[in-house]
């Protein structure tokens, strides 16, 4: 018999598996596991931010570490990497799917055909830098927003006690939405790089 934590991950899974039906037109055995990793790896990262915010830069401290960002979510390094990570995923599939041929068809005729070319590849270039732009802000913004409202409520000495229970309960929610945001956004940047336009 399953216990619960078996229990679940097996939810947590088929969760995720739903979301890449409903959502992946395709076929691809990349496309769950990809969704499932991000999901989780970015929901771990977030619930660093449940860690009481001195705490882990004070057991750092007396080890020589100065500066240490705990929560890794609100490092844009680390957001962007992982959106370049997508992004580049996004075109191979995207080339692999349609064919080279395919592929440039699509990038110099969508959507306004042929004649248009320069305009299609304009857009086209514009549209890509977009992805992987607003895919690593939103998660950034997000997670630096709350690290930074744990912080001020923090700086409120005797005040912060009626407000830190209910921002953290708050924030709970918010760091699943962010990572479940980051994984539909990579499904559906995914399934829209292996549908045909042209």
């Amino acid at each position: 018999m399953p216990g619960g934590l078996q229990t679940f991950v097996e939810m947590l899974v088929s969760f995720i598996d739903q979301q890449v039906k409903d959502t992946y037109h395709g076929k691809s055995p990349l496309v769950t596991p990809m969704a499932i990793t991000i999901f989780v790896w970015v929901l771990l990262m977030n619930t660093m931010d449940l860690i009481p915010v001195d705490f882990i830069p004070l057991v750092l401290g007396w080890g020589g570490v100065h500066y240490f960002k705990s929560v890794p979510t609100t490092d844009p390094n680390l957001t962007f990497g992982m959106s370049l990570t997508v992004f580049a995923i996004m075109l191979i599939m995207g080339v692999k799917v349609k064919g080279v041929g395919g592929f440039l068809h699509e990038v110099f005729t969508v959507p306004f055909g042929a004649k248009m070319a320069p305009v299609n590849l304009l857009f086209r270039i514009i549209e890509d830098i977009a992805k992987p732009i607003s895919l690593s802000l939103r998660l950034f913004g997000n997670m630096y927003a709350g690290e930074m409202v744990f912080i001020l409520i923090a700086l409120l000495g005797l005040w912060q006690l009626p407000l830190a229970l209910p921002w953290a309960l708050f924030h709970i929610l918010i760091i699943t939405l962010q990572a479940f945001v980051f994984m539909m956004l990579t499904i559906v940047y995914l399934s829209m790089a292996s549908e045909s336009h042209g």
